[in-house]
């Protein structure tokens, strides 16, 4: 849930209302955000499924005016190093000016007859910080359709260290105005450091 000048009891309650360890992801979120004030928030909770199994995945972003937190929980079934399911929390924090890259995608259905204002009906939120680059390489290949000579490869780096997905049919269109309004506080901020 994205608001802007929070507190963290707000934040607390998004995590309660995810319904997902929330005392744990709540510890592991207020002892990374420590005393600073919160700006923003983004709490989201997803279900997959993997084979025979429905695993559940909560991201919370937090943003004050110094720093950048996200937050990952995931959960594990028993397995051969654990003879009891588990969960896994962890933490990051970035500063502010170490964000290089927001990249906001919208779907909306029907664009010929968008009205501004119209909730898109999904949103993807990329966000890169340098910790993480994807490489996307091809064979690179001239005009001539019977060469066979080696031209190397081809292709290009992204900043992709994070990206959400929300959409109005999973998520509801509450948590796509607040992964919107979130996406809108973090490029101000980041503009604040820029100027």
């Amino acid at each position: 849930m994205a608001k802007t000048s929070t507190t963290t009891q707000g934040l607390r309650a998004a995590i309660e209302r995810s319904g997902y360890y929330p005392a744990l992801v709540a510890e592991a979120v207020e002892a990374a955000v420590g005393g600073e004030p919160m700006r923003s928030y983004l709490v989201h909770q997803e279900t997959t499924f993997d084979q025979n199994e429905v695993r559940r995945h909560v991201t919370v972003l937090v943003l004050t005016d110094n720093r950048f937190i996200v937050s990952h929980t995931d959960e594990q079934a028993a397995d051969s190093t654990s003879p009891t399911p588990y969960a896994t929390t962890s933490t990051e924090s970035v500063k502010i000016g170490r964000i290089s890259s927001i990249v906001v995608s919208r779907v909306v259905a029907n664009p010929e007859s968008y009205k501004p204002g119209t909730l898109p009906r999904e949103v993807v939120l990329t966000i890169g910080w340098g910790a993480v680059s994807r490489i996307d390489l091809e064979p690179a290949a001239c005009g001539d359709p019977n060469c066979e000579a080696d031209h190397g490869y081809t292709g290009n780096s992204t900043a992709d260290d994070l990206s959400l997905r929300v959409s109005e049919a999973g998520d509801g269109p509450e948590t796509v105005r607040e992964a919107l309004a979130f996406a809108q506080a973090l490029s101000e901020a980041t503009a604040d450091t820029t100027g």
